[in-house]
């Protein structure tokens, strides 16, 4: 994989998986996004973001059986890939290069 650049959005996404803890199911991960953000991201945007990562390789799903309320339709879960912890760790890594140095600009006063 060549290096992956992640958006905001994108992230927001993977670091929500990683909550999920192995039970990332899409409802799941879109509630700890509108969780942690404030707000509520739209289905479309949400569902091309899960694909886009996973075509970059950064996401993979799997399906299980679901739940009798869901007449036994399968439901993905999704996880990180390893590419998918780098490509995180470098963005994080990138992002604190740049905030080094501007806790006095970003200040509240």
């Amino acid at each position: 994989m060549g290096r992956a650049f992640l958006g905001e959005f994108e992230q927001r996404v993977m670091l929500a998986i990683l909550r999920c803890d192995g039970n990332a199911h899409p409802i799941d991960i879109r509630r700890e996004v509108a969780r942690a953000s404030g707000h509520e991201p739209s289905r479309g945007a949400f569902y091309t973001t899960l694909d886009r990562l996973e075509a970059k390789g950064l996401v993979r799903w799997t399906s299980k059986p679901g739940p009798a309320g869901r007449d036994g339709l399968p439901q993905r879960t999704f996880a990180v890939t390893p590419d998918g912890l780098r490509a995180l760790r470098a963005s994080r890594k990138a992002l604190l290069a740049l905030w080094t140095g501007l806790d006095k600009i970003l200040a509240e006063s």
